[in-house]
């Protein structure tokens, strides 16, 4: 007989639950375990945050979305993407002459390219660059939350960085974005043992935003301790990568030196003539004695709880002895801000990279979360709730510098 007319027999049924498909490795390498529901809260909240600015907007008979793209610095950033630089500049009410020359060139490059090979204005190349790059930021907060602590962390991260008061500035026209994205990953890279690759990411974050520097000390930071905790015996990466940290910060400094007459000093003269220098706190100090004795709008009173609290986490950050890599990031940041002079209206928006420190309150938001759901809910409703009417009225209805 045939042995083609034997039947075969059924295969057995599985028992058990049945399991999902085994992704590609290649696949599996570029998602980190359970990010998902975390971006998708992280988008949502912006979302909202957004939509209530357009709707302040309504109310007070304002252009629906011009502030989300044409606010304060974001003008220079489009001004610089579509005629360059050296063709813009502001005198002072005090005489300082202001140019285009202190914002770093990454954002309007990208803006350029951007609009060279997509049919839009160069606003709403700002706006989409600025949102994809805030997703991609919370997406390295995860990964760095995850690779630390785990899921229950890492979302808790990301969700406390969308309903930061301030966060709506993550998703207007402006660099925060950009730079918290370039940042995170060059970060993660560090603690991942990725050399080139933070040392990469490190170099772009220097042509973002001028506290570039901070993600290269910390890399190079990082790379030294690495050094000599192996006592030398190092991957050649690990030096190639510290060496690129600081090269786009660099670049741009001296080339505005260059412009300027004065390689050395130009860039320093530039950033007084807005204002910005490190003056060792005293412009704080100056502003607090101010703020006590004539009193503020509620924007600056806002703008000191806020760095207030950055300081107390940035103490929490260090007693829970996080990696060297973070610790310095947050400390050089928190240092440009306590330390700088300027607005301290804006002063809020620049601790907007500083994620790190939000890992304390995500641990204890996480356990919250596992102990007593009901609670962890309410508490997050009510920081997104001043997030949303915070965001729309530092950014449709009060008057100071973002």
């Amino acid at each position: 007989m045939s042995t083609s007319s034997v039947p075969r027999p059924e295969p057995a049924a599985p028992s058990g639950p049945l399991r999902r498909p085994a992704l590609p490795p290649f696949v599996r390498r570029g998602i980190v375990e359970g990010a998902l529901p975390a971006l998708a809260l992280f988008a949502a909240v912006r979302l909202a945050g957004i939509l209530v600015v357009i709707l302040t907007n309504d109310l007070r008979g304002h252009p629906l979305v011009r502030n989300l793209a044409h606010s304060w610095d974001s003008r220079w950033y489009l001004h610089i993407a579509t005629q360059g630089y050296g063709h813009l500049i502001w005198i002072t009410p005090k005489g300082a002459i202001q140019t285009d020359w202190a914002f770093f060139p990454l954002y309007p490059a990208l803006i350029r390219a951007l609009t060279t090979v997509l049919p839009v204005t160069p606003a709403q190349a700002a706006m989409l660059i600025a949102w994809a790059a805030a997703g991609t930021a919370a997406y390295g907060a995860y990964a760095i939350g995850h690779h630390l602590y785990g899921r229950g962390v890492a979302t808790a991260l990301v969700a406390l960085w969308a309903v930061l008061p301030h966060a709506v500035e993550l998703t207007i026209a402006y660099t925060e974005s950009l730079f918290a994205a370039l940042a995170a990953w060059s970060l993660y890279g560090v603690l991942k043992g990725r050399w080139l690759w933070a040392g990469s990411l490190a170099a772009l974050a220097g042509l973002a935003r001028p506290s570039g520097f901070a993600v290269a000390v910390a890399v190079a930071l990082a790379a030294a301790h690495e050094a000599w905790r192996q006592r030398g015996r190092v991957p050649a990466s690990l030096w190639a990568g510290a060496v690129l940290t600081p090269l786009g910060w660099l670049g741009h400094v001296l080339w505005v030196g260059s412009q300027t007459g004065d390689v050395l000093g130009g860039y320093l003269e530039v950033q007084r003539a807005w204002d910005s220098r490190f003056d060792f706190g005293a412009g704080s100090l100056r502003f607090l004695r101010a703020l006590l004795l004539h009193g503020g709008g509620f924007v600056y009173p806002a703008a000191l709880v806020i760095v207030a609290a950055g300081v107390l986490l940035f103490a929490l950050l260090c007693l829970d002895r996080a990696p060297l890599a973070l610790v310095v990031y947050t400390g050089v940041l928190m240092l440009l801000v306590v330390g700088g002079s300027g607005s301290f209206s804006s002063k809020p928006r620049f601790l907007l990279p500083a994620f790190p420190l939000l890992l304390p309150m995500a641990r204890a938001l996480a356990r919250t979360w596992r102990l007593r759901r009901a609670r962890a809910v309410l508490v997050y409703a009510a920081l997104t709730g001043v997030s949303l009417l915070f965001g729309a009225y530092v950014l449709a209805v009060a008057h100071s510098p973002l």
